[in-house]
């Protein structure tokens, strides 16, 4: 995972894997095109796509721009698409399914934001040319015409793309003015393609930073999850705090770098932080599957409790003590101010709340009792605290390092030997609520409550009981009660 940006490409592999792509599509966009062109109108591949084919990594998903309004595209489908769909109407947008290609057209279009608005308001366009002219970045401004193939290439995106550099089209400060939105794409796309950012974008990005304000929490939302799961979100994250753009999006992660961490040994909890980062992306194959948000933001957010909790101690010693309390419930707020789905938001605050929970284990000392507990509390999410326990460890000494490995992988095999025992994330008491109510002759109320917490506590102690030795202990607290 790169620090800096990836090396540039040669513009003759460039212009080779596209040639390459457009022939692999060619079946959909020549017979889409012909259709559009039977019609009197102009249909073009445009954006990521091209810019995707240029890379050598275009996916089923196809955008293309048109100088056809919505009704007449919708109706250009019939009959040639599998499904049609019109959520993006408004936005001059009809998408549809053709085999395994998922197709969107959008009319011609220069949008605009008001300086106080959170919309654009959508106007349509009447050329290409000036429908390239307004989107975001040089790289995704190019276009293919079809059925012809013609390449259109008004603002320089083949050697901005080979040189992996992202500008804008206009200057970046009319590009961001008309969407504030477009400096967190900058970043994004940086962090997805492992390209640098071209100083004047850079420059506009820091004087406006905070015109994004007036963009919802929900798109802010959206494009932060896309930078997150990126190949490369330490080049993202890094631009987005040296533009202080993270300072009204994300203002947790710069007020990291005010602090040193407790050990002294890295510049500080910011780069530590970047570091777990890195480290639980490493350790995600665990998880089965692609880029995991929850577990890569509970790595971002893990320490976010430590400005708020740091006291100097005699001797020079740091301390945070509780900054994994403090830090759950300030991502919960962030999150929700992100509007994030509760679920997101539970389980990426239980993993900030546990992350150090692993520490008291020392050398093994734990009872069966604080594995069944430490296995409860994390519920569902234990394979991903695993994960971050284990990318928290950044220290430089190796065998400090080799030495809390092997203490954790001591933990998971104990936690999977009393799995085998006693289905540990299932653990429930040995009654349930109407068995207690029966035993103590009792209705539904606060007491059964009370006794199902006590039978809880006596299953995570002592492990499973007979239905005989639960109801003697039950009848035992009961009357001691």
């Amino acid at each position: 995972m790169p620090d800096a940006p990836l090396p540039p490409l040669q513009i003759v592999d460039v212009q080779r894997r596209v040639g390459a792509e457009l022939d692999r599509i060619g079946p959909v966009i020549d017979e889409l095109g012909a259709r559009f062109a039977d019609a009197g109108e102009e249909l073009a591949l445009v954006g990521g796509p091209v810019r995707d084919a240029m890379l050598g990594r275009l996916q089923n998903d196809l955008d293309f721009t048109t100088s056809a309004h919505p009704d007449v595209t919708e109706r250009l489908l019939r009959g040639w698409a599998d499904a049609i769909w019109d959520m993006g109407r408004a936005f001059g947008t009809i998408g549809c399914r053709k085999g395994p290609w998922q197709v969107e057209i959008t009319t011609y279009r220069a949008e605009t934001y008001d300086p106080a608005s959170r919309k654009p308001d959508v106007e349509y366009g009447d050329s290409l040319a000036g429908d390239l002219g307004r989107r975001d970045f040089t790289v995704n401004a190019m276009a293919v015409r079809v059925p012809g193939r013609e390449f259109e290439d008004l603002h320089g995106g083949v050697v901005d793309l080979a040189q992996r550099v992202l500008r804008t089209p206009g200057t970046p400060e009319e590009s961001f003015s008309d969407d504030p939105l477009r400096m967190m794409r900058a970043a994004r796309f940086a962090a997805q393609l492992g390209f640098t950012v071209a100083p004047e974008v850079v420059a506009a990005m820091t004087a406006m930073a905070g015109r994004i304000e007036i963009i919802s929490a929900e798109r802010v939302r959206d494009e932060l999850v896309k930078l997150v799961c990126a190949p490369y979100p330490r080049l993202g994250l890094t631009l987005l705090v040296e533009t202080g753009l993270a300072a009204h999006v994300l203002p947790e992660l710069p007020a990291l770098a005010l602090e040193r961490d407790e050990h002294h040994r890295h510049k500080d909890v910011y780069e530590h932080t970047l570091t777990v980062l890195e480290q639980s992306i490493d350790l995600e194959h665990r998880l089965g599957g692609g880029p995991d948000f929850v577990s890569r933001f509970a790595a971002l957010m893990h320490d976010i409790g430590k400005p708020r909790t740091r006291r100097f101690e005699s001797g020079g010693i740091v301390t945070f003590h509780h900054h994994d309390v403090v830090g759950a419930k300030m991502t919960r707020k962030r999150m929700r101010a992100l509007r994030f789905s509760n679920s997101d938001i539970d389980a990426v605050s239980t993993l900030v709340e546990l992350h150090l929970r692993f520490h008291g284990y020392g050398s093994g000392e734990w009872t069966d009792s604080a594995v069944r507990r430490y296995v409860r509390d994390a519920g569902d999410q234990l394979e991903r605290l695993h994960i971050l326990t284990r990318a928290d460890c950044t220290t430089r000494n190796q065998r400090k390092a080799d030495r809390l490995r092997r203490t954790y992988d001591s933990l998971e095999e104990r936690i999977a030997r009393l799995s085998e025992q006693e289905e540990l994330a299932s653990i429930r008491p040995d009654l349930d609520g109407n068995e207690i109510m029966g035993i103590l002759g009792i209705g539904p109320g606060r007491e059964v409550g009370e006794a199902y917490r006590f039978l809880l506590e006596l299953r995570m102690d002592e492990g499973n009981l007979t239905p005989d030795e639960a109801r003697t202990r039950l009848l035992e607290w009961w009357a001691q009660r």
